[in-house]
């Protein structure tokens, strides 16, 4: 199974991150302004913890003179020798087209529509009494298989 549910919106407050270990890799979860997004914790450079390294926006020129500042800190910066990536992509600030962290997808799933996924199983032929059932809070759901910002 690729996707797994890793905590609730409210585990990641905005601005803030969380580090969840799925199938063991190390992966950071971040809430940049209610939109979320995950990075594998790993620097691609020499393997440092990437997600405590410090968060930063990203500065742009439209012209001479002038310079944009992006506030939501969509920058990761490694603690060991501050390779800088984008949270939002995993690619390098410095060489976007040829070192990347691995990102993955994230969504915000309601709990009835995780418990009506399908699942493997093949129907018996008996049947057991049930009951219904509602579950009314948001998860954060990880997807493993996919590849996010592309």
């Amino acid at each position: 199974m690729s996707r797994h549910v890793v905590g609730t919106p409210a585990d990641v407050p905005p601005g803030e991150h969380k580090v969840v270990t799925v199938d063991g890799r190390e992966i950071g979860i971040f809430n940049l302004d209610g939109e979320f997004y995950a990075v594998r914790n790993r620097c691609p450079h020499q393997g440092g913890p990437l997600c405590s390294g410090i968060r930063t926006g990203a500065v742009s020129s439209p012209g001479p003179g002038r310079y944009d500042y992006d506030e939501r800190g969509t920058i990761l910066r490694c603690p060991w020798h501050q390779w800088e990536f984008e949270i939002t992509t995993g690619r390098s600030w410095c060489e976007p087209d040829r070192v990347r962290v691995r990102a993955y997808p994230v969504s915000v799933e309601t709990g009835a529509a995780l418990a009506a996924e399908p699942g493997e199983r093949v129907p018996g032929p008996y049947t057991a009494e049930t009951y219904p059932v509602s579950v009314e809070e948001d998860y954060l759901v990880l997807d493993l298989s996919g590849r996010a910002g592309d």
